[in-house]
């Protein structure tokens, strides 16, 4: 586990999607994906950001109880079938799912946020590039893998690497903005303080919501 400071207010998220459902998933003509802007990074948050990518662990969810496991089970089969259309291939499907589940409860994220995000960023196309130049599945800027990573943005195309880089630096969105998911989302964007971004991702993660048990 990251020293980041993994703390998030579900509630105030499923809120906002929940509230934002009646406007259904936003059309992307308003949304630029993948604008992070650059900047400086005290030495302690570059070590805990640094240190939260270079964990290798592989995306394997571990269970304290057999029921928690079939939570899980039910939620990745579910997410499958609504996904099945942007990704055939079944394999290719699952691991994708497991990596986002994995990746975002990691860092204290909800995953029908993640997912949200996911499909306003790149429409789930793994190879994605924006006009600005991020990559993959969560947009990720090329300065990233500079920053905290070991400096080879070709690997921001690698799907755990990719999805591993945008929950962390979400979650440290979130840290900067003391929990604000609007104003954190924006910044992701780099569209701080603008609407038309974080009322996208809330209206796509509505795609997501899983009601089971």
């Amino acid at each position: 586990m990251s020293a980041l400071p993994f703390e998030l207010n579900r509630r105030q998220c499923l809120l906002r999607v929940t509230a934002l459902g009646a406007v259904g998933c936003l059309g992307t003509g308003l949304v630029h994906a993948g604008g992070q802007i650059e900047e400086p990074l005290a030495d302690s948050v570059r070590t805990a950001l640094a240190a939260a990518i270079a964990n290798g662990a592989p995306p394997v969810p571990e269970f304290t109880d057999t029921e928690k496991r079939l939570s899980y089970l039910r939620w990745l089969g579910a997410m499958s079938e609504r996904l099945k259309k942007k990704k055939p291939d079944f394999q290719t499907r699952i691991e994708f799912l497991q990596t986002v589940w994995y990746e975002s409860r990691r860092a204290g994220l909800d995953t029908t946020m993640v997912m949200g995000l996911i499909q306003v960023e790149s429409a789930f196309r793994k190879f994605a590039i924006s006009r600005v130049g991020a990559r993959g599945y969560m947009q990720i800027m090329p300065f990233w893998s500079r920053l905290i990573g070991d400096g080879d943005p070709s690997r921001l195309f690698h799907m755990q690497t990719n999805i591993r880089f945008g929950c962390v630096i979400l979650r440290h969105y979130l840290d900067q903005e003391r929990g604000n998911t609007f104003m954190a989302l924006g910044r992701y964007n780099g569209s701080r303080g603008r609407s038309e971004y974080p009322n996208a991702v809330f209206a796509a993660a509505r795609n997501w919501v899983y009601q089971g048990t």
